[in-house]
């Protein structure tokens, strides 16, 4: 991973320009095709399988009067006056009646309507017409919205107050307000700090706002197509201006070190991409787990939301690791950090070797001295703070939460006061009236015994459909509908449903709004514990294969729930318990949002395991170099402290920034990931992670060695990308050889071949003899397909094995005994046609044929001229089988020579049948190889008795066989470092 996101650093800092251009196009596309398509956030609280949408589902079909999106138009009469007076009563009705006009409209029900049940106050001064749409609130237009309200003017004009209720008037539109761009402010002024250079501050600045741009497009694109919370947005937005801010943080940190020791600008960003990138990378695809782990919820709003943040955390990686190098590449050496300045000398010196020790440096020493105080320090504060976190009570946003000067809140207050707060969302229980034959009494028996529920204020009359299917019932509660008491009230239902269903032959289910929105917040309870699981597991896993430790990561796991405890805490104390609710905005407190500790936990586990990645894989690093666990935690604590210190100061920031002007249902949302950071970044992974870790010692860095195996190395700390470095440096000065190798071990480490110390110019003939096992594991190791076991490798400049990729397409393989794939359906034509087509560029595939009669016209030429045959050519149509064992080792080489590769190994299985054989198929390698070619052939012959006199290029020679002999017991093969010349077959 290292190494590829070095290249990728590299190729993005040298092609800066067009990188740039990329994103930019990518920007404007996303953004100008959301604002063509026009999409918009739309709330649908819904989730399948639940028995109170199953019952709307049916009642759909079979009652629709009752089963779309329902309004309530409240009418409030002057001070005094009452509603049933002629002039006010007249102005209702004819409101109902245009209304009842209006285009989506199914069915108004007047509150004089002998269907009305309680719909004019005790004191008759207020009433409301119940509106019921013919679809579900994402059907409902602005349109539809618009028309309703413009028949206001009907009974305002005769004197009453009027407002208008309903989940169709929430505030489903996004944006953000001159608080939320203080936050970016202050992101800037703290990244200012860090690295005293506004230029420096600006790149991660810049490169955030691109893809936060990006991912908000996206969202809005989506949501022409489907619908969108429009939670889901500001939540992508948050995340993403945060995450994209800290991660490019990170890397341009590590770039400015660098350049600060005098590296040079290019190298040095690939070289942050590829160690600090790598960090970012596996960080942040914690984050994107622990977000796509709402999917196994099954809530499909909530599964959008987490798709939404994860997408807006994969911009951000693929910005940090492309965007910001081409920035880079642009600024050049400009951002190295001035000689003499505070970053200059921190770069340039470890922590105590100028005479000062920093922040972070005494900070982590203090907690070293007393580990267990910290420890019960950290934890203890935590529990406290968490205390509130257990009366926590959910539930799905209603008119209640909406701002005080909206309609829909007007419509929730006056309706709460005037007639109970219950009746702003009552319950619809149906029943199935299929299998009684006395209808009316029964419905009569299901009314009385509902209304003998505790907690009903109101029971209305039970009224059948057309078809005497289904019948509902409306039940209000004497209490709000969001509150623990109609929670009960709903569960009452549902136990009484047996008694009623035996007594009455009448089955019941509840359903409507507000039991939608409790089986939602019951089935985000139930599916805790499975998210968490595949969560918290998943990463733990990932954390072990970063940090090769199996405690570090449960560790980590378990001050992320100190964290989200005293998260919830806060959250709990502010939005539900109301402290400091005036300072905040926050105009009445109450439940918390019902999917908002699944989401919050996702998110700030994600976030929190960032931390823990940049902070202890430093540690890591220092273990690894010292072996010295407590100077690890102390050197790799301070390194990392001050960037990660900005880190969580730019999230804190960024995330209470949507807090005090924040839609009602961002800002517990904000405020808990806010307070979650905070507490996570300063309390446990920089206070009580390195106590922790001291009281450890080595023990953090245990893994039983099954395990160690059993996992892939990640290599975060870049250890693969330093070896790649130095790999190259000693590949570029090779000389110009175009295969070289030093104390180079293959094979395995159980049964190694080696060490090998050789060097090949271009253009030579090497010949290798041995077993033939081993002469294809070096083959096969210098072809770039299997990893050597120890030592250094190269060929044509590229390093093995980090270069193996690369090297497998310069070398090209060939078996010259080659009858496992030459039955007699397979032709010579064939195979060099397939050759051809599969190794020469597309441009060129249209001469394929073309090709392969030149190459079968080089392969018959070479043959007559070293074997003076010239009655049997061979053809298109030919067989390999069919050819005698020259021609065909001939054309075998032919098939891996017309690859075009600077290398080409040919293995021969088979002595040839004589010496006059070997010595033809010499010299037709020279006639068909370009000089410049470097031929390696493996022959069961011993090299050096083979008579190689008459090659026309210089020759190598490697016995492995006499090798043996000579040190059988270390395996050891040796080849002369010089170059055999011509004629030279010692």
């Amino acid at each position: 991973m290292a190494t590829l996101l070095y290249r990728l650093g590299r190729f993005s800092y040298r092609r800066a320009w067009t990188i740039i251009a990329v994103w930019f196009v990518v920007l404007v596309g996303i953004l100008g095709g959301s604002i063509a398509l026009g999409g918009s956030t739309q709330e649908s609280f819904a989730i399948p399988g639940t028995e109170s949408q199953d019952a709307l589902d049916k009642l759909s079909a079979v009652f629709p009067a009752v089963a779309g999106t329902a309004v309530q138009v409240v009418t409030v009469a002057p001070e005094g006056a009452s509603v049933n007076d002629d002039k006010y009563k007249d102005a209702i009705e004819d409101q109902a009646d245009a209304i009842e006009k209006l285009d989506g409209v199914e069915a108004v029900v007047s509150p004089f309507s002998e269907y009305a049940g309680k719909a004019i106050s005790d004191d008759e001064n207020m009433s409301f017409i119940r509106v019921q749409f013919d679809g579900a609130a994402t059907d409902v237009t602005d349109e539809m919205l618009t028309d309703l309200q413009d028949t206001r003017s009907i009974t305002e004009d005769a004197g009453m107050e009027v407002a208008f209720g309903g989940q169709v008037f929430q505030d489903n539109t996004f944006g953000i307000t001159i608080i939320e761009v203080f936050g970016v402010v202050f992101a800037g002024v703290v990244l200012f700090i860090t690295f005293g250079s506004l230029v420096s501050a600006g790149m991660p600045l810049l490169s955030a706002l691109i893809g936060v741009g990006i991912v908000v497009g996206g969202i809005t694109t989506v949501a022409a197509f489907t619908s969108v919370s429009s939670t889901a947005p500001l939540l992508a937005l948050m995340i993403g201006l945060a995450v994209g801010i800290d991660y490019a943080l990170f890397i341009l940190s590590r770039h400015r070190t660098q350049l600060a020791r005098g590296e040079d600008p290019e190298e040095s960003a690939a070289m942050a991409v590829g160690t600090a990138g790598s960090a970012v990378v596996f960080a942040g695809i914690t984050v994107i787990i622990a977000l796509l782990g709402l999917l196994v919820v099954g809530i499909p709003f909530l599964s959008t939301m987490g798709v939404g943040a994860a997408f807006a955390v994969l911009v951000a990686i693929c910005i940090a690791t492309t965007l910001l190098p081409a920035l880079l590449g642009l600024a050049k050496g400009r951002l190295a950090p001035k000689p003499g300045s505070r970053a200059y000398k921190r770069a340039v010196a470890h922590d105590g070797e100028t005479g000062t020790t920093t922040m972070g440096m005494r900070w982590v020493k203090g907690v070293m001295k007393v580990p267990v105080l910290a420890t019960i320090g950290v934890v203890a504060l935590l529990g406290v703070v968490a205390i509130p976190a257990f009366s926590l009570q959910l539930s799905l946003p209603d008119n209640g939460s909406e701002p005080a000067a909206s309609t829909q809140r007007e419509a929730y207050d006056l309706i709460a006061d005037g007639f109970g707060a219950g009746f702003n969302g009552p319950l619809i229980v149906s029943v199935d009236i299929t299998q009684t034959i006395d209808i009316l009494d029964d419905l009569e028996g299901v009314r009385s015994d509902l209304e003998g529920l505790d907690g009903v204020a109101y029971v209305g009359q039970c009224l059948p459909d057309e078809t005497l299917d289904t019948a509902i019932c409306q039940v209000v509660s004497e209490n709000a509908p969001n509150s623990e008491e109609t929670k009960a009230l709903v569960q009452e239902i549902r136990d009484l449903g047996p008694t009623i269903a035996n007594e009455y032959d009448t089955p019941i289910t509840v359903t409507g709004a507000t039991a939608i929105g409790i089986d939602i917040s019951n089935r985000l309870s139930d599916a805790l514990i499975p998210f968490g699981t595949i969560v918290v597991g998943l990463s733990i896993l990932l954390l072990m294969m970063v940090f090769r430790s199996v405690l570090v990561p449960i560790k980590a796991a378990l001050g992320f729930l100190l964290s989200v405890g005293a998260s919830f805490g806060v959250v709990v104390a502010i939005f539900q318990w109301g402290w400091f609710a005036d300072l905040l905005h926050i105009d009445v407190p109450g439940p918390i949002l019902s999917f908002l500790p699944i989401l919050l936990m996702a998110v700030l586990f994600g976030l929190a395991m960032d931390y823990e990645l940049f902070l202890v894989s430093g540690m890591r690093e220092e273990f690894v170099k010292t072996g010295d666990a407590r100077y690890a935690v102390a050197h790799g604590f301070a390194n990392g402290a001050r960037v990660v210190t900005a880190a969580a100061l730019i999230m804190f920031f960024v995330f209470f920034a949507f807090v005090p002007e924040g839609s009602g249902a961002i800002k517990p949302i904000a405020l808990g990931l806010a307070v979650g950071i905070a507490v996570d970044a300063f309390l446990v992974r920089m206070t009580l992670v390195p106590a922790i870790m001291t009281l450890l010692g080595k023990a953090a860095w245990w893994m039983p060695r099954w395990l160690s195996n059993l996992l892939p190395n990640v290599d975060v700390e870049g250890e693969q990308l330093r070896e790649h470095r130095d790999a190259v440096e000693w590949a570029r000065g090779q000389d110009g050889a175009v295969i070289s190798a030093e104390n180079l071990v293959v094979g395995s480490r159980a049964n190694p071949i080696g060490p090998l110390t050789f060097r090949v110019s271009p253009g030579s003939l090497v010949v290798a003899s041995g077993e033939p096992g081993e002469r294809r594991l070096l083959a096969a190791t210098l072809g770039g397909r299997l990893d050597p076991v120890a030592g250094l490798a190269q060929v044509a400049g590229h390093p093995l094995p980090s270069e193996a990729a690369s090297v497998a397409g310069l070398v090209a393989l060939a078996d010259l005994g080659g009858t496992e794939r030459t039955e007699a359906s397979v032709t010579v034509g064939e195979l060099l046609a397939e050759r051809i087509e599969l190794t020469q560029p597309w441009y060129s595939m249209f001469r394929t044929g073309r090709g392969s009669e030149r190459w079968l016209e080089r392969i018959n030429s070479a043959i007559e001229q070293v074997t003076d045959a010239t009655n049997s050519r061979i053809t298109a149509q030919s067989t390999l089988l069919e050819l005698p064992q020259l021609e065909r080792a001939i054309t075998l080489a032919a098939l891996a020579l017309c690859e075009r590769t600077p290398v080409v190994m040919l293995d021969q299985l088979d002595a040839f049948a004589s010496t006059e054989d070997e010595r033809a198929f010499i010299t037709a390698i020279d006639l068909l190889a370009p000089a410049t070619t470097t031929v390696v052939i493996g022959t069961p012959v011993p090299a050096r008795a083979l008579d190689v006199s008459m090659a026309r290029r210089e020759v190598a020679v490697l016995d492995l066989d006499e090798s043996h002999q000579l040190e059988a017991s270390a395996r050891h093969l040796a080849l002369e470092s010089e170059v055999l010349t011509k004629g030279d077959a010692r």
